[in-house]
């Protein structure tokens, strides 16, 4: 194991250019095998055959990679969870530390509602035991997410300053008025006294039900029509969030938001007292330059159109963001189902769908 080292080899080149499009393969797999659990009412099942789709292709490739960020922590999904190793691990291969999320979305899902993704996101690293990507130990964080026009980094924008004031700096950043500004907001009940402090402001507010990633995302994608976003929302959202805006080059502020007394004094515990404090930003949360994100879309969403199914053939639509380059590539595919197969994890060979 010892023998995997670095992404870049002695003649400078970087395998992450390569290896997102078998990163693609895995989220094209989640979606697929998630989409006929589309609007069954069966958020879990729904996870559990994205989970395994996704694990089953990350196996088959030659990396040695160990999971950061996994999902099952909130309410106890099948998932693919922190410190599993991934990949086929042979000497040689390249380290990644892995974020991902099989469905972000997974109510959305069961409900056939619009805004789900698989979505996935790797550093590379010098070792395998490494880790690039950061372990929140707690369930949610407070986050604001900006786009690349606004500079979070010279401290102006800051976590726990008043609504008002942030929204105000942003719109100047931005060359807009507050009240032309658009936040982007989890429509959730313990966000009522964020929603009225920005309708105070006359900001008009886009409320989403669930996609806690795509909607931290929405501020650095051109044309999304979303200046920022505000709320507490997952913390390996977060993570994952952080990766992809970092390729596109804005930033996100993230800092941990205990749901309870009982949370805030078992982190303290476990000696997260001063990180309880601390505020998060992109780099910190998605290390280095050698970042990849990549998602597939589930149902239609502001990123990504979802699964389509025509007859024997699947449409999926991916982005693959690479951090280095800040490259930003569209992929649609199409599946033949009667010749197409994926590895499951629950499978000793590959199915067909």
């Amino acid at each position: 194991m010892s023998e995997a080292t670095t992404f870049t080899s002695e003649n400078g080149f970087e395998p992450e250019r390569l290896i997102g499009t078998d990163l693609v393969r895995a989220t094209e797999a989640a979606a697929l095998n998630a989409f006929k659990w589309i609007g069954k009412g069966d958020k879990i099942a729904a996870d559990a055959a994205a989970t395994d789709a996704i694990r089953g292709m990350l196996n088959l490739m030659d990396i040695c990679a160990t999971c950061t960020i996994g999902e099952g922590i909130k309410d106890e999904a099948p998932g693919i969870f922190v410190g599993e190793k991934l990949g086929t691990w042979k000497p040689g291969s390249p380290g990644l530390s892995i974020a991902l999320d099989p469905i972000d979305g997974t109510t959305l899902t069961s409900k056939g509602l619009p805004g789900a993704l698989a979505v996935l996101a790797a550093a590379k690293t010098k070792s395998p035991d490494e880790l690039a990507m950061a372990a929140v130990p707690s369930v949610y964080m407070e986050k604001i997410a900006v786009g690349p026009k606004v500079a979070v980094g010279t401290g102006t924008i800051r976590m726990g300053a008043p609504v008002e004031q942030n929204l105000e700096l942003i719109a100047l950043k931005l060359g807009k008025r507050v009240r032309d500004l658009s936040v982007c907001i989890l429509d959730r009940p313990r966000h009522e006294k964020l929603v009225a402090a920005v309708r105070r402001t006359g900001a008009a507010i886009r409320l989403i039900g669930d996609g806690d990633v795509a909607g931290a995302i929405a501020p650095s994608m051109p044309e999304s029509g979303v200046d920022v976003y505000l709320g507490v929302g997952g913390a390996p959202e977060a993570v994952l969030a952080a990766a992809a805006i970092k390729c596109l080059g804005g930033d996100i502020l993230a800092r941990m938001w205990p749901r309870d007394d009982d949370e805030k004094r078992r982190l303290e515990e476990q000696g997260y007292g001063e990180q309880l404090r601390k505020t998060y930003v992109s780099q910190e949360m998605a290390q280095g330059d050698g970042i990849l994100f990549v998602a597939t879309g589930i149902t239609d969403n502001a990123m990504l159109r979802g699964v389509r199914v025509d007859g024997h053939i699947a449409t999926t639509h991916s982005i693959v963001m690479r951090a280095r380059s800040g490259t930003v590539r569209y992929i649609t595919a199409y599946h033949d189902l009667t010749r197409k197969t994926i590895r499951l994890s629950s499978e000793p060979m590959e199915i067909r769908l």
